[in-house]
């Protein structure tokens, strides 16, 4: 298992919320996260969509996992989503990230998100802050 894949398998086992969505861990390597995910009754709007904080919580979790690969601890500073396709129910959404921008202190990452017919459905922008902390073997 290469580092990346250690690190991202630390944070999902102890990350409840991306376990209840149901993510899957399909791809990783440095600065790239590929993830899955299907939609469930529990995960709808009253207008029987999916909430768009399901979208964004997939999303952000993909942001999660990209940035801490490269072995720094980063967290989010900024993040926004633009929905494009409504989300219905027993949908599978994939997302995958692009990472844009890597400094010493700062990294900014594009998330797309796709429905099974291969629509976008959001685009997804983060900005993480590096710290100095890095992950160390006993967090692998």
């Amino acid at each position: 298992m290469s580092k990346p894949q250690k690190i991202i398998k630390k944070m999902f086992d102890q990350d409840a919320f991306s376990q209840w969505l149901g993510i899957e861990i399909i791809d990783v390597s440095e600065g790239f996260c590929q993830l899955k995910m299907t939609v469930r009754k529990e995960m709808l709007n009253g207008f029987q969509i999916a909430h768009g904080g399901i979208v964004y919580s997939l999303a952000d979790s993909a942001l999660a996992f990209a940035s801490n690969s490269h072995g720094r601890k980063s967290l989010s500073v900024e993040t926004s989503i633009s929905h494009t396709v409504s989300v219905k129910e027993g949908e599978v959404l994939t997302v995958a990230t692009k990472e844009l921008s890597l400094s010493d202190k700062i990294g900014v990452y594009l998330i797309t998100i796709i429905n099974q017919r291969n629509e976008d459905v959001a685009y997804f922008k983060g900005t993480v802050y590096r710290t100095s902390k890095e992950w160390s073997p006993n967090d692998e």
